[in-house]
């Protein structure tokens, strides 16, 4: 099969290599039909992290289920399914208590808690960038689409990993309703949190960029933009808010944070979102 392959920093290969197949009784065999980058793609690409070469990239799958394992119950050919990027068996204590981004069963190394598809650390599991994907513990880890999803493709294939990593960023920082919210970032995961503080009741939701295009795409669903190349981004909060500042805050830019003249600062968020969201 065809798969995009990680030959070292900022050198990514479409080659020929193995199919993907059922190593185990519990595994399925997807037909890839839609796969996302994700920023973190963009770490390993740039070489930021330990990634080995020779990995298949690609952790937001969707596709068509193609072949399943003996013991798989719940999921057939044919099957529409969506990938979540970590890779659980449903059994173990953390994945039963909700925690399976650390899995104690999927990774090979016992020492390591949790697994995922194609990512630095995470397992040997190539990802789905590729014309198939092999899942493991099939009957958990694909979620089940409903008779809509060819003709919804792109929007389910966000429950691969953008729309929950929103969602779980404003149940992190708490979020009830009628809070006010702000989140730093208007990215792809930034809308998203803005977008499901929206779904659960916020009162206002704000969002913090300085890309037109990403701003007006915040507009389009409700939410307030902050250009903060246009002025201080802790003032037009706290004018947005009466003085009081947001109730709670995403910050969804990430590590590789950085002012307008492009240098770095992992923290630079994280302190100004400090002076305008109120103390809990």
């Amino acid at each position: 099969m065809k798969a995009l392959v990680y030959d070292g920093p900022r050198e990514v290969v479409v080659k020929d290599v193995p199919d993907a197949r059922i190593e185990q009784p519990t595994d399925v065999l997807v037909k890839i039909t839609s796969t996302n980058i994700c920023g973190s793609d963009l770490h390993m690409y740039e070489g930021r992290t330990d990634l080995e070469t020779g990995m298949v990239l690609g952790h937001e799958n969707m596709g068509i289920v193609a072949e399943v394992g003996d013991a798989v119950v719940k999921v057939s050919p044919g099957d529409r399914v969506c990938l979540p990027f970590n890779i659980g068996c449903g059994f173990c204590r953390n994945c039963e208590e909700g925690l399976t981004a650390f899995c104690q069963t999927v990774h090979p190394d016992p020492k390591m808690a949790g697994a995922a598809y194609g990512f630095a650390g995470m397992g040997p599991f190539w990802g789905g960038q590729a014309e198939y994907l092999r899942v493991p513990f099939g009957d958990f880890n694909c979620l089940r689409l409903p008779e809509d999803a060819q003709d919804k493709e792109l929007d389910y294939v966000m429950l691969s990993d953008i729309f929950p990593t929103g969602w779980h960023c404003t149940r992190l920082a708490d979020m009830q309703p009628g809070d006010s919210m702000v989140v730093y970032g208007a990215g792809p995961v930034g809308l998203m949190a803005a977008y499901s503080a929206m779904l659960q009741g916020a009162s206002k939701v704000m969002i913090v960029d300085r890309h037109p295009d990403r701003l007006k795409l915040a507009e389009e669903i409700g939410v307030i933009p902050i250009d903060d190349s246009k002025g201080d981004p802790i003032e037009q909060v706290l004018e947005q808010t009466r003085g009081q500042g947001a109730d709670k805050g995403c910050e969804c830019v990430g590590y590789q944070a950085h002012d307008p003249q492009g240098h770095e600062d992992s923290a630079m968020t994280m302190n100004e979102a400090d002076q305008h969201i109120t103390l809990t």
